[in-house]
């Protein structure tokens, strides 16, 4: 098992300030449940506080609950004795008897599967699948959801007496769009590090405007698609341009942007939908949809992209005639469709 604690990436207060909250609730041994959207890096926070922990040389086990179904899940984690000749198996619990247990998914559990995790963590003990014999543990149990546990504990769907037991300590992540500030950062992290991935020894970064269209945009899959954006794209400038040096300029946020887009076929993130606008919206629909924005300069970047279609729609594609269309120059035009992802 690796020993090597991975460093998360951040310079704002909120940043900072969960950073001390995980640092100093690492040296408790007691049941830690991890509360954040997609993406916010759940697991990685699992991960330094066992490697802070006093356990952080036992063994660390990671389950995600969703990964397998009722029955699977229990033999996974309780293990399951066989009548026949088979092999008993002892479950992650056993495995991760002494050291730290961390359940991701948490609120996929089945009542059943509930009731014996409840068992678990209040007495340390358990029943193998298939027999009745108790088995002791001494596991240092963190969980993680995405959902808000106390809701569904009211709707009937989870167990008030189980959060109770698993909230001893409720770390609760900042969502990308809380930490504007470490936006740069992790993009150029990601982006640095796909560079090396391809063999390029230096990475130029992007430009300020691109930045900035970072920085104002929602992120509602957070770090891990702000990950994905930054390193599909990087390794696309590059496999266009080996000798890439100037900042890149233009990114694609919509990767199944294609003439022949399939029918019905709607973009997840309510960012790309505004941006596949083909035509100048009316003055309702720019209303509504400012309202929705968030940042000045993503507004500024969505209407760009507006008059953009709407002068090669009218246009019949004509990049020079667009130009002319915006009284633009047209290297000028040239280097907008390069800033929304249209040209190379």
């Amino acid at each position: 098992m690796s020993k090597i604690l991975m460093q998360p990436i951040g310079q704002s207060k909120s940043f900072h300030a969960l950073m001390d909250r995980v640092s100093n609730t690492a040296a408790l041994d007691k049941p830690v449940l991890i509360v954040g959207e997609r993406g916010t890096g759940k697991e990685m926070i699992a991960s330094r506080l066992h490697f802070l922990s006093p356990r952080w040389e036992a063994q660390y086990v990671k389950v995600n609950c969703a990964a397998f179904s009722d029955e699977r899940l229990d033999q996974e984690l309780f293990g399951k004795t066989f009548m026949d000749s088979r092999d008993d198996t002892n479950g992650r619990f056993f495995e991760a008897n002494g050291g730290t247990m961390f359940l991701d998914n948490i609120e996929t559990l089945s009542p059943r599967l509930q009731e014996k995790l409840m068992r678990a963590v209040e007495y340390g003990e358990y029943e193998t699948s298939g027999e009745a014999e108790t088995q002791h543990v001494d596991v240092h149990l963190i969980t993680a959801t995405r959902i808000n546990l106390p809701v569904a504990a009211a709707r009937g769907e989870f167990r008030l007496d189980l959060i109770d037991r698993l909230a001893f300590n409720v770390i609760t992540l900042p969502p990308l769009r809380a930490r504007r500030e470490d936006i740069a950062p992790l993009a150029e992290h990601f982006g640095r590090k796909i560079s090396r991935d391809l063999g390029v020894r230096t990475f130029p970064g992007f430009t300020p405007e691109i930045m900035e269209i970072l920085e104002c945009r929602n992120w509602p899959g957070n770090i891990r698609e702000l990950k994905t954006v930054i390193e599909r794209n990087t390794a696309h400038a590059f496999l266009d341009d080996e000798s890439l040096t100037h900042p890149i300029s233009y990114l694609n946020f919509d990767p199944f942007e294609s003439p022949y887009r399939l029918e019905g076929d709607i973009p997840e993130h309510p960012q790309l939908i505004e941006t596949k606008n083909t035509t100048a919206p009316t003055n309702t629909e720019h209303i509504q949809q400012s309202q929705s924005m968030t940042g000045f300069n993503e507004r500024v970047f969505i209407f760009e992209r507006r008059l953009i279609d709407e002068a090669l729609s009218q246009n019949d594609g004509h990049q020079g005639k667009a130009a002319d269309y915006l009284a633009l120059t047209y290297h000028s035009f040239r280097g907008l469709l390069r800033k929304h992802g249209l040209k190379k």
